[in-house]
């Protein structure tokens, strides 16, 4: 039945799932509550494969409005310095900034200086796709329903150049760069200190925060998270793209486009790096632009040292907080080849629910609507206001991802220092 659009969905989880206590006092695991929380996926028949699916991406529907205010952040990483900029979902307003993306604009100092609260509404921090941005019609279709009457708050962490952010430094970003969301949520735990925190990622944002998941262990401030259409293995789909016609002139063309953020903060690239921009015309694809730019900004020998080092694989056996993966078997680009089934079979803090059908952050039902959303929001909500989230902090020493002696999952090439 899945050429009319009836998906098969399917959960990978260790054979003993996290134990998950709940407000009124019952026991249950993270497995029972994705199961309870993940509705049947119905697709338009129509995009019957994950090419259609993803292609119909291309439409941009307007999608629901979403208003942000945006802070800038001066990075303070002693290496990798530079300005991020997040944007804060807020009421809408009726003020405009032509530099800055639709209904964007920054916080005033008394708005800034207004914002410390002792509430305690559950806050969820979200990470955009490869060279996206707070923008996106498939990030704000995610967190709409959280907002207003939803009872959430919601920021989103825009990558270094994305959402018409600016840079001030050669400083970008890659698919391995934690240290500015690590920054945002250890300032929004100081700052909100009652608010519990939540994390959502979509494609290369999904496998950043899944590294840094990884990276925090048993110190993650996140007190469940979701990511989803995350590639996690780099150089595998790099490799299966380049190798057929279409993965290679139509995904891997698009994605190169990369090359633009450069182009448009030449100035700032200029100073800092020695980028040669006739190279830069020569690039078509992502993995020339990995190997001709990310390679010599970070160190890099090769773009498939890059992917190796970049890649979210074994960060998922290090992940100590609740952490489910949405993905869609048919994923032409998170191709399903790459998705780590074993590691998740490892670590029972984790759950990967796939789809037989859905494509590249698509999932289009009948009447253009999206069918993530729900199982997003469904087990966010179950986490944020029907789970006992004192009991996170407690249950994530009882339930260590197993490991090798000696086996670090995190060790990592590029020293972050």
């Amino acid at each position: 039945m899945e050429w009319l659009g009836r998906a098969k969905t399917h959960f990978t989880h260790a054979p003993s799932p996290r134990p998950v206590r709940q407000t009124d006092g019952t026991e249950t695991d993270l497995l029972k509550i994705c199961e309870s929380t993940t509705p049947s996926c119905h697709l338009s028949p129509l995009l019957f494969n994950g090419h259609l699916q993803t292609m119909w991406t291309a439409v941009k529907p307007s999608g629901p409005p979403v208003f942000y205010r945006r802070k800038v952040f001066d990075a303070d990483h002693k290496t990798y310095k530079g300005i991020f900029a997040v944007d804060f979902a807020v009421e809408p307003f009726e003020e405009m900034d032509e530099t800055l993306p639709r209904n964007t604009v920054y916080f005033t100092d008394e708005q800034l200086r207004a914002m410390p609260s002792d509430d305690s509404k559950p806050m969820l921090v979200v990470l955009h796709g490869l060279s996206g941005g707070s923008h996106e019609v498939y990030l704000r279709q995610a967190i709409a329903p959280l907002l207003g009457r939803g009872g959430w708050e919601v920021c989103v962490v825009n990558s270094r150049g994305c959402a018409r952010s600016n840079i001030a430094s050669g400083v970008l970003y890659n698919a391995r760069a934690t240290w500015d969301v690590r920054q945002t949520i250890k300032w929004l735990h100081k700052n909100f200190p009652r608010r519990p925190l939540f994390g959502m990622g979509f494609s290369q944002g999904a496998n950043m925060l899944t590294n840094y998941c990884g990276e925090e262990g048993d110190d993650c401030l996140l007190k469940a998270v979701v990511v989803v259409s995350n590639p996690f293995n780099l150089e595998i789909c790099s490799k299966m793209l380049q190798n057929n016609l279409l993965g290679r002139e139509l995904y891997l063309r698009v994605m190169g486009t990369m090359k633009r953020l450069i182009t448009a903060h030449w100035t700032e690239m200029q100073k800092s790096t020695d980028l040669d921009p006739a190279v830069l015309e020569t690039i078509t694809y992502l993995h020339e632009f990995d190997r001709e730019v990310q390679c010599p900004t970070w160190g890099y020998p090769t773009e498939y040292a890059y992917y190796r080092d970049a890649s979210s694989t074994d960060a998922v056996l290090g992940i100590q907080v609740p952490f489910i993966a949405i993905n869609a078997a048919d994923d032409p680009i998170a191709l399903n080849d790459a998705l780590p089934y074993e590691e998740f079979r490892q670590n029972p803090n984790t759950i990967l629910i796939t789809t037989s059908l859905g494509g590249h952050l698509a999932w289009f039902e009948s009447g253009g609507t999206r069918w993530y959303p729900r199982p997003i929001c469904n087990f966010l909500n179950h986490m944020a206001f029907n789970v006992d989230l004192d009991s996170i902090q407690v249950a994530q020493k009882r339930h260590k991802a197993p490991m090798g002696a000696g086996y670090d999952p995190m060790r990592r090439k590029l020293a972050i220092v």
